[in-house]
């Protein structure tokens, strides 16, 4: 009994800790973000092409338009012809 109780514990853990928020460039040149996660502020990169996640336990993000958004770990933010939009 206990063994499926920890186990189910710790399944839901690693589920809950699976989330974090997506970016993904699909320009043709490199694009950044500007990341704040727990008072650190980071610039994160995006090259052309590419995907990376971020954000696990929430953020602010201020956009290549200068547009600040609050990330709450789930979303997706899809930069397209200079302008990111969040799915």
């Amino acid at each position: 009994m206990w063994k499926s109780l920890v186990a189910t514990v710790a399944l839901l853990a690693a589920i809950g800790s699976a989330h974090a928020a997506s970016a993904v460039n699909k320009d043709s040149q490199t694009r950044t973000l500007v990341v704040t996660e727990g008072g650190s502020k980071s610039d994160l990169a995006l090259a052309a092409g590419e995907t990376v996640e971020f954000c696990p336990n929430g953020c602010f993000v201020m956009m290549p338009n200068g547009d600040l958004e609050a990330l709450t770990g789930s979303e997706t933010v899809e930069i397209s012809g200079g302008v990111a939009r969040i799915k």
